[in-house]
């Protein structure tokens, strides 16, 4: 099974740079993508656009912002998809879908952007707590995957600037610490796990010509419940692929 997440920086513009052939070239089983910037009723008229697909929206209820969706191969009949952590304060800004599959969760999440002085800390911080507490819950019953758009760099190996930046948006210590927990909860950053020395980003600003200089962050990843680990069979940084200020993560589980 194939699952990529990818946050697309706005489904309009996405589609005009050529998501229907990016699905087609890559296949994916389950494609997460974050920050839609569409709300539910207008997505529907994008619904039938991609053959063989089903498409899940989720979007925020501010329009022009935030959103998830979920594109589903078609023959995934036994998928179950659920939008939302049934607490308003978050769901309004359409940022976690779940997928119940036969033998795993699989959760689409746009985290909160902390905010570039620090004024959406406090939010972020109770999504997380919240999130945490309920992804607890889900494990009592299946193993669980989290990919998404975390809008965090772990550890110093994950931004090309790590002094600079340390207590900015993204690289503060709290945040940093809902990682760790998460790490100490048995979740297992993949990606990491398998390259712990490689330097590779999944994020760069539109500014100063950072992603040609690759000046960038990793702050998209695929954890899992160690469960799962020994039917990893790949994940990769898909960094050559463009349209958006983040590159897709690719994870192939048996």
């Amino acid at each position: 099974m194939k699952i990529i997440t990818w946050n697309i920086n706005g489904w309009r513009a996405i589609w005009q740079k050529g998501l229907p052939h990016f699905v087609e070239r890559y296949q994916p089983d389950l494609l997460g993508l974050q920050e839609i910037k569409i709300n539910d009723e207008l997505a529907t008229a994008w619904s039938d656009k991609l053959p063989g697909y089903n498409i899940f929206w989720h979007g925020a209820w501010r329009p022009g912002y935030g959103g998830t969706a979920i594109i589903a191969k078609q023959n995934l009949t036994n998928l179950r998809v659920t939008n939302g952590l049934g607490n308003d304060l978050f769901d309004r800004e359409g940022r976690c879908q779940i997928s119940e599959l036969p033998d795993f969760y699989w959760l689409n999440i746009y985290f909160p952007n902390a905010g570039h002085e620090l004024e959406r800390l406090d939010y972020k911080q109770s999504f997380n707590k919240y999130l945490r507490q309920f992804v607890a819950n889900l494990r009592l019953k299946k193993p669980v995957i989290i990919s998404g758009d975390f809008n965090v760099a772990h550890q110093p190996i994950d931004l090309a600037n790590p002094k600079t930046n340390e207590g900015n948006a993204g690289y503060t210590l709290g945040e940093r610490q809902f990682f760790d927990q998460l790490i100490s909860d048995g979740f297992i950053d993949i990606w990491r796990y398998l390259y712990p020395n490689k330097v590779q980003y999944t994020w760069w600003t539109y500014r100063f010509k950072a992603r040609s200089r690759n000046v960038g962050w990793r702050i998209d990843y695929f954890l899992l419940t160690p469960e799962l680990l020994s039917r990893v069979k790949s994940v990769t940084i898909l960094d050559q692929e463009v349209g958006s200020d983040h590159c897709p993560v690719e994870l192939i589980i048996n």
